[in-house]
């Protein structure tokens, strides 16, 4: 092929694509995009949480909150830290949501690529040699060699986004793989939540069966004084009998509270994407990190903190996006179509001049009758940003129920655990005094009853209201948006 010929070829090609880039910027110039633009609806903040009253709570509005911090600055026991960071690495949850944002952004680049021309390329020929004999009988062939092909050709289909169809689209995608990013941080937050709610749950019920197991101990031996008081003659089997009541209820609790302790185990193992297994400790209940002043920071901020509020109002502007897509149903949709090449019917003057061919094509089509389809399309697509702006502001609604939630319960468990290690100094005491008297032979062991009973179910009380207070203070962390920073 002549040099020249292919560069006249190349030449032709060139313009005929910028006839049709002209056409079509000319379009995108004039062109809009239907539909309304996102505003963010109105809500009205409180200026204050319902339940920072207490200054001994929660520090001033101006403070930092405690959900900036991370969550490796929140626990002080390295085993939990340990438990959560393996979490994060391994939970199955926060693995399919990380496989969700990735199906987005493959989504996001699908529905964006059809603001773009499709263009294809490729090229055509056909050749035929025939035998002598066959062309030399009477009424044969006249020649016995063809020749019909083309060089490259291309072609172009670009439906023009003259009302923003595509735009739009492309921008309610964009919304959902938001939506999904944060769904992600929602998971993240919730599992910290989760795993250490669980672990908390799990050290209190290790701190009811050591406080279970010192009762055994301690009923034991009063068994054994009962038993020797009433082989001497200074005390009855009635006592005897009162005694063994009071071992067996406390030894009955051993399996029950090791069955919880091993369902939390298993708990905090799947959480960690771990198959079920023990888990180690690290500070007792008593010792896990309660801070009396808890920055909460002002409420404005929990919008911009919580992902769940974060997520919903993403797809709150998917659902807003997709109003656009709908209206620009009702407009005529525009279409350039383009093609060139070469095309000969002898190989030889393929390339020459006169072989080249192009032409392009515009087309619109207005929807006439759809049978209301399009109407019920666009009175759909508003009445579920309707819906979407509901749950948006339900969401919110909820996180501030949360925070105020979390805010009681911190100042409240606080003082109910304050009161109940009171109770139990004082019942440790009547133990202490009721026993010595019956061992002196100045009360009865109904005495000894009483009071080791009322002992025994304070401690029990006492080791969950610790666990509690532990835990309150992960849900207003959680409450106010921290953990999956």
């Amino acid at each position: 092929m002549p040099e020249s010929n292919h560069q006249r070829a190349s030449d032709r090609f060139k313009s005929i694509g910028t006839i049709v880039f002209m056409m079509a910027l000319e379009f995108l110039m004039i062109s809009c995009t239907v539909g309304p633009n996102y505003k963010r609806p109105t809500i009205n903040i409180p200026q204050d949480y319902r339940g920072r009253m207490a200054p001994e709570v929660a520090a001033v509005s101006s403070s930092p909150s405690i959900a900036d911090e991370r969550w490796t600055s929140i626990f002080g026991d390295p085993v939990l830290e340990r438990l959560i960071r393996e979490a994060l690495a391994d939970n199955l949850d926060l693995r399919i949501a990380a496989q969700r944002i990735l199906e987005m952004q493959a989504e996001v680049g699908i529905i964006r690529g059809q603001q773009f021309p499709s263009i294809e390329a490729g090229g055509r020929d056909a050749g035929i040699q025939l035998p002598s004999k066959l062309t030399s009988q009477p009424g044969g062939l006249l020649d016995k060699s063809f020749f019909s092909g083309g060089g490259p050709s291309a072609s172009s289909v670009w439906n023009l986004d003259f009302w923003g169809l595509y735009r739009r689209q492309t921008q309610a995608a964009r919304a959902d793989l938001l939506a999904s990013e944060w769904a992600q941080k929602a998971v993240t937050s919730t599992l910290v939540e989760s795993v250490a709610d669980a672990y908390f749950d799990l050290r209190g019920l290790d701190a009811q069966l050591a406080i279970t197991e010192e009762a055994i101990a301690a009923r034991e031996e009063s068994l054994q004084l009962t038993q020797a008081l009433e082989q001497h003659g200074a005390g009855s089997l009635a006592d005897v009998r009162q005694a063994q009541e009071l071992l067996h209820t406390a030894q009955a609790n051993i399996p029950v509270l090791r069955r919880q302790i091993a369902i939390e185990e298993n708990s905090i193992s799947v959480l960690r994407g771990h198959m079920p297994e023990a888990i180690g400790r690290g500070l007792p209940i008593q010792d896990e990190p309660h801070p009396l002043q808890v920055p909460t920071g002002i409420p404005s901020e929990v919008l911009e903190r919580r992902p769940d509020i974060q997520e919903a109002e993403a797809k709150l502007i998917a659902a807003n996006a997709r109003i656009g897509v709908a209206r620009a149903q009702y407009f005529p949709q525009i279409s350039l179509t383009s093609a060139g090449g070469v095309s000969s019917n002898q190989l030889s003057s393929l390339f020459t001049s006169g072989s080249t061919y192009w032409y392009a094509i515009g087309s619109i089509s207005q929807p006439i009758f759809e049978g209301g389809r399009i109407r019920s399309n666009y009175r759909l697509s508003q009445v579920q940003k309707q819906e979407m702006v509901a749950r948006y502001q339900k969401t919110i609604l909820d996180a501030f129920r949360d925070v105020s939630d979390a805010l009681v319960s911190y100042k409240e468990i606080r003082e109910y655990r304050e009161e109940q290690a009171a109770h139990v100094t004082a019942a440790t005491d009547a133990v202490r005094l009721a026993r010595l008297r019956y061992s002196g032979g100045n009360a009865n062991y109904l005495e000894v009853l009483t009071t080791d009973t009322d002992l025994y179910s304070a401690q029990l009380v006492l080791a969950r209201a610790e666990q509690q207070e532990a835990a309150s203070l992960v849900q207003l962390y959680a409450a106010l948006g921290g953990g999956w920073q």
